[in-house]
């Protein structure tokens, strides 16, 4: 399978502090990839660099083949990258219609607009039913679902989606999952997913890495991470009885 998006060696610092560490990862066309870790692992520092809000000291992006590093946040819009970014940021003071059109004010296909946002409302049917209503008075769910559609508005071939299913119910996180797996399989939609929820995130995903202080420490098809020791002991919350503790990788692990 054609990889959509390949990051290769990538180093992201603020000021002295190096938050990415060579990281290197694939993400193939149509796939969902799950990027796990701990709070200060660099996952959001890594969407952050994708998306051309941060500058990489080293490495390289490229995006159907073509090198993206470099590029300005707008610039990789167009190019088809969205970023959904954690905490959602939508335009409180303005309507949900006034989000949706906002993202997409890169396009120049204006005519199938009206199209678009009816696949949005299919998926999000509240937002149809609050468009005159200020974002900023919605739910924290329907405010993550404001911030997903808005990006979709924007016709994205891979969408960056940052902790979804931060501060949300488990109810709404479900819903919330749910679609992002109804997305990719409806309309083909490449995601790269970071996510603390590691059993949610994998439940979705195709494909998962590990971050680990910057670095990768373990990746591989998101069934076998599910049922890997080290995830289930750190992610999930379950301990294989006579597990030994374990409180970092020792070096990375891959399958293939």
């Amino acid at each position: 399978m054609n990889p959509l998006l390949t990051v290769h060696n990538l180093e992201t610092s603020y000021g002295p502090v190096m938050a990415l560490k060579g990281v290197s990862l694939t993400v193939p066309e149509g796939q969902i990839v799950s990027v796990l870790g701990a709070n200060g692992a660099g996952k959001t520092t890594l969407m952050r660099t994708i998306s051309g809000a941060l500058s990489p000291r080293k490495g390289s992006l490229r995006f159907r083949g073509k090198r993206i590093d470099g590029l300005e946040p707008d610039q990789l819009v167009r190019e088809g990258i969205v970023h959904v970014p954690e905490g959602r940021e939508v335009f409180p003071f303005m309507s949900v219609a006034e989000n949706l059109a906002m993202g997409a004010f890169t396009r120049r296909d204006r005519a199938n607009l009206a199209a678009d946002l009816d696949l949005v409302h299919e998926y999000f049917p509240v937002l149809a039913q609050r468009r005159h209503q200020d974002a900023g008075t919605l739910s924290g769910g329907e405010q993550q679902m404001l911030a997903i559609g808005r990006g979709l508005m924007a016709r994205p071939g891979l969408m960056l989606l940052d902790e979804p299913s931060l501060g949300l119910s488990p109810v709404l996180v479900a819903e919330i999952f749910s679609i992002i797996r109804r997305l990719n399989e409806e309309q083909g939609l490449t995601l790269v997913l970071v996510e603390q929820n590691a059993r949610a995130a994998l439940a979705v995903a195709h494909h998962g890495y590990v971050l680990e202080t910057g670095r990768i420490v373990m990746d591989g098809p998101a069934e076998q991470l599910m049922n890997s020791d080290d995830v289930r002991e750190f992610y999930l919350g379950r301990v294989p009885e006579g597990a030994r503790a374990r409180t970092r990788w020792r070096r990375r692990k891959t399958w293939r």
